[in-house]
């Protein structure tokens, strides 16, 4: 705590990535922090329902798809027999083990944080009620306060879909079958990873986008991963709006602007809606956005001086990393100091096969900024390791300023897409240029070798160079 030698009180609503980050630098600096949360276990969205219990999930799909289509001779394919049930039960053994080890072991080793149960909703700006689960009422008076309280999945107001046993991304990783046919009504990152993952498993899938696949990527992105969705056998509806939903106990039946459409199931995936209804924010006259998330600066300061907020609630992207990173900072700037997020160059992953993954500004992005840029797309044809892993799905693609040549984006389509672009963004954030990254000796065979491939071209012909020419 800065200048101060009082004990600063901080109530934190939610118990998430971006509440414990808080708590914990909250604790450091010097304050007595209460979580209150509402929900039977605690952890948030990430570790519960998010991106633990789905990335292992999608790492096993993505097992036994490769095990039926793999390229190496000599190793037979074999489509395996799934057991659900026990991925399941694996899975959420994972869930249990991670929420202990991250956040249930911290309230139990840190004395300064405590725990309340129940549900917050403002008093005044410096006073909460929570409403405990037997409906009994008791106020929480605090210095400062950070509203954490994360998303829920966002569900499009369809006539007939309310009366029907939809699946959110909650139910779907927690469900003991896979469907025969499998419908996903959304185009973004959690729609296209599920949808993927449960094809892998053997369901049929048709995806029914409102336009086009993570439209508000760089065009080329949902072009290239539309193709390989197809060419996978999953039936990909482009530009197609859902106009009336049908559930007769075995079959969903959706109308929509291109015909009908059915399957066993149906998943909506259309987005996320901030958890602030329940705060009673419009009795201090905190302000939110259109969609109910609450406005912030960099500071993680809302228009009331006391209180703050960070993670999936906020304005801010939705990602867990960038969650903590505001957490802890908004701690920090409630005990005294002045830091800001720079969010800049915030990469991005979209877990698919291959990874979508993105830093920075694309081609539109920097021109509508002013920006005077040029683009240079390398298929990964062109890079060794891609080329050894017998797997040139995809792309990469640098944009740079045309005069300068400072790198100002990135954008990655191939199997390890993930890997590849931290190391674009550690380029972008050190203001790299193409010719300082084309100068770079990156390990051979890597995929991250790609980047100074991409670089290189701006100035040549990569195809006429040796293996790893420098």
């Amino acid at each position: 705590m800065k200048n101060d030698d009082s004990i600063l009180n901080i109530a934190i609503v939610g118990t998430g990535s971006a509440a414990f980050a808080a708590a914990i630098k909250a604790v450091e600096e010097g304050a007595q922090v209460t979580l209150i949360e509402a929900a039977d276990v605690i952890g948030g969205t990430c570790v519960n329902v998010g991106c633990v219990p789905s990335k292992i999930f999608i790492r096993g799909a993505y097992i036994a798809h490769l095990q039926g289509h793999h390229p190496i001779e000599g190793i037979p394919l074999n489509t395996p027999e799934i057991d659900r049930n026990a991925m399941m039960e694996q899975q959420q053994k994972w869930v249990e083990n991670l929420r202990y080890a991250k956040y249930e072991s911290i309230l139990e080793n840190n004395p300064g944080i405590k725990l309340l149960r129940g549900m917050a909703r403002f008093k005044d700006n410096k006073t909460l009620i929570i409403t405990k689960a037997d409906a009994s009422e008791h106020e929480i008076h605090a210095d400062r306060i950070l509203l954490a309280v994360g998303a829920r999945a966002s569900i499009p107001h369809i006539p007939g879909l309310d009366s029907t046993p939809y699946w959110t991304s909650t139910e779907a990783l927690v469900s003991e079958t896979i469907p025969k046919h499998l419908l996903v009504l959304g185009a973004s990152v959690v729609a296209l990873e599920l949808a993927q993952a449960y094809h892998h498993l053997g369901a049929d899938v048709t995806l029914l986008a409102r336009s086009s696949l993570l439209s508000r990527e760089d065009p080329a992105m949902g072009a290239a991963l539309t193709k390989l969705f197809s060419d996978q056998g999953i039936k990909v509806m482009l530009n197609t709006s859902a106009d009336f939903v049908q559930y007769d106990g075995q079959q969903f039946r959706i109308q929509t602007s291109k015909g009908k459409v059915q399957g066993e199931q149906l998943l909506v995936a259309t987005g996320r809606t901030p958890n602030t209804g329940t705060l009673d924010l419009e009795k201090i006259g905190l302000k939110t956005d259109k969609h109910g998330a609450i406005i912030i600066d960099d500071h993680m300061r809302t228009n009331i001086e006391t209180i703050y907020a960070a993670g999936d609630c906020t304005s801010q992207p939705q990602f867990v990393y960038v969650a903590a990173a505001a957490g802890t900072r908004a701690a920090r700037n409630m005990t005294g100091d002045d830091v800001a997020l720079d969010l800049s160059v915030m990469p991005a992953v979209v877990f698919t096969d291959p990874q979508v993954a993105t830093v920075g500004l694309t081609e539109q992005q920097a021109s509508e900024q002013g920006m005077s840029v040029e683009s240079r797309t390398l298929d990964l044809d062109n890079v060794p390791r891609a080329l050894a892993n017998m797997d040139t799905r995809g792309f990469i693609k640098l944009v740079a300023e045309k005069d300068t040549g400072h790198i100002v984006g990135c954008q990655v389509l191939a199997n390890e897409g993930g890997e590849i672009i931290q190391s674009a963004a550690l380029a972008i954030r050190n203001n790299m240029t193409i010719e300082d990254l084309a100068d770079q000796l990156f390990p051979y065979l890597t995929m991250v070798e790609g980047l100074k491939l991409t670089a290189q071209t701006f100035n040549k012909n990569v195809k006429q160079l040796s293996c790893c020419a420098g």
